[in-house]
């Protein structure tokens, strides 16, 4: 079944399951090492949770017989992340969580319910306090600089960006950064010249930075090189993926590497 609320777990987990690279890593954290019975091959936070862990397939390509085999109490995926048929077909045998972040005020909500579920609630809930804290200070000082707008791209061939519902977007935003995407929805595709012809305008900067993440897609030095030629006078950064769309424990990391961004920008 698809567990509408962590209370309707009757019993707590030994044999979990995790379909989601950020929420392994939050599993972790919390100590629930013996637990956690298998991951996918993206969970690769903690390395030795990805050298030691039996996998299960990809987050969008599970191996649902191996999951089976494995006679899990609890399953934690994402709306997002996994495929919607996978998920039910799972949910058909075993109790199954799943959570939707768009925001970060969801991802305190998830970590919270997780260490309900689990039976790592105070730890949860100390979790949460730490990150707010952090990026609180994060926030103080955003505020008192303006704000410079980035187009921040996930994949290429073709290129696509963040629209404002994402998780990605959420977090330029609280990093003092503007999200030129703002107003479309999920993952656009975008073409260079669009790019260049926005940074037209006027005659003026349609936008101050271009971000390339680390992931899904690996940009590298050379994609720099690439689209400074297209885009001159544009600051291009390769940034850390998993900062800006891991929503577990890795938000711990997230405000320090948003204000070392921010200096170098």
């Amino acid at each position: 079944m698809i567990l509408s609320s962590p209370v309707q777990l009757s019993y707590l987990p030994t044999r979990i399951i995790s379909l989601v690279p950020s929420q392994t890593e939050l599993l972790h954290y919390l100590g629930l090492e013996e637990e956690t019975i298998a991951i996918t091959k993206f969970c690769v936070h903690p390395q030795h949770w990805f050298k030691i862990k039996p996998r299960i397939g990809g987050t969008k390509n599970l191996d649902l017989e191996k999951i089976i085999s494995f006679n899990p109490d609890l399953i934690i995926a994402n709306k997002e992340e996994n495929v919607k048929g996978q998920v039910e077909k799972l949910a058909e045998k075993f109790p199954v969580w799943v959570t939707d972040v768009n925001n970060i005020t969801d991802a305190y909500g998830m970590i919270n319910d997780i260490g309900l579920l689990t039976g790592k609630k105070n730890a949860a809930s100390e979790l949460v306090a730490a990150i707010k804290i952090k990026f609180d200070l994060v926030f103080q000082t955003a505020t008192t600089n303006k704000r410079k707008s980035a187009v921040y791209l996930i994949w290429k061939n073709p290129y696509m960006t963040i629209g404002g519902d994402t998780f990605i977007s959420n977090m330029l935003e609280t990093a003092g950064l503007k999200n030129v995407f703002i107003n479309q929805t999920r993952y656009p595709e975008i073409t260079i010249s669009q790019l260049s012809t926005m940074n037209l305008i006027s005659g003026q900067s349609g936008f101050d930075l271009v971000f390339l993440s680390s992931e899904p897609y690996p940009f590298k030095q050379k994609d720099i090189d690439e689209l400074q030629k297209e885009l001159p006078g544009i600051k291009i950064m390769l940034v850390d993926g998993e900062m800006f769309s891991w929503y577990g424990s890795r938000l711990l990391q997230a405000p320090d590497y948003f204000t070392r961004l921010r200096q170098n920008i």
